[in-house]
């Protein structure tokens, strides 16, 4: 009834994109940042302004990434270097950080203006498995998992949070590195080989099948389905509800649900 093979006891899912439709904000909060950024270099330089592509500069160069190394990926497609900075730079600063403070500041602002809710199908997928008492954790980049959680009301679907403030302070290496993966499945207590990943970005799909996992789901919302398995997916699917109707699936709309109940996701190791 779970679409999963019979030896996986833990389900591992990425945020944006999987669980709620932030990704699409983070798309153009990257984009609004990377434009801005780059028509001011053109103009000061004489150049040519080429924009930034959310079709295919986000998934190749940023989506899934931790926020610096998605900034410095995409500056080196670009022929471009900038100073590192540091985390504390302003958002106006010139810096791989002080881009990353601005892009942070656009999808804050985004966010707090559109709400946030979670995939229906996404929800029911969840409390299917808490029913079937197969393990579950969130494992995302974003430094705003925990305020993402809270705000769609799913945190409590999600007893063990990994994300970009647990990695900065375990010093785990960002997707497709698998090791904010495999923290999870160390903090569920279950092996790689017995846990699912589920990921809608290429970076996240090469993390679970560097890790070794079990089951590598790729969550195909804007229809990359063929470079997902190419990266590493076992199947795809275009919402996790069809894990529980193969014959059909609802609520894969940017509208949501909410789990009815408050965030508890504690970001622990163990």
């Amino acid at each position: 009834m779970l679409g999963l093979p019979e030896q996986i006891k833990a389900c591992l899912f990425d945020l944006d994109g999987v669980l709620t439709p932030t990704a699409a904000v983070h798309a153009a909060a990257w984009k609004e940042m990377f434009d801005a950024f780059l028509e001011q270099r053109a103009r000061r330089r004489g150049d040519s302004f080429v924009p930034f592509s959310v079709h295919d500069d986000y998934p190749t160069y940023v989506d899934g990434k931790p926020r610096a190394d998605g900034i410095r990926s995409f500056l080196a497609s670009r022929h471009v270097e900038l100073p590192e900075g540091s985390p504390e730079d302003p958002p106006s600063a010139q810096t791989v950080h002080g881009l990353g403070n601005r892009k942070n500041e656009i999808v804050v602002a985004r966010l707090r203006e559109g709400g946030i809710a979670a995939y229906p199908g996404s929800v029911r997928y969840l409390r299917a498995l808490a029913a079937a008492g197969i393990g579950r954790a969130v494992v995302s980049s974003s430094a705003n998992c925990a305020q993402v959680l809270a705000d769609a009301g799913i945190g409590c679907l999600l007893p063990v949070r990994i994300d970009g403030v647990v990695a900065a302070r375990e010093h785990l290496a960002g997707k497709p590195a698998p090791d904010t993966y495999l923290a999870a499945a160390r903090a569920l207590r279950t092996p790689p080989s017995r846990s699912a990943v589920f990921e809608d970005a290429l970076a996240g799909v090469e993390a679970g099948r560097a890790g070794g996992f079990g089951f590598v789901v790729g969550v195909d919302r804007v229809g990359h389905a063929d470079a997902l398995v190419a990266h590493g997916a076992d199947i795809t699917v275009p919402d996790l509800a069809v894990l529980l109707d193969p014959g059909g699936h609802d609520g894969d709309g940017a509208g949501g649900d909410r789990a009815g109940c408050a965030a508890v996701g504690n970001g622990s190791l163990s």
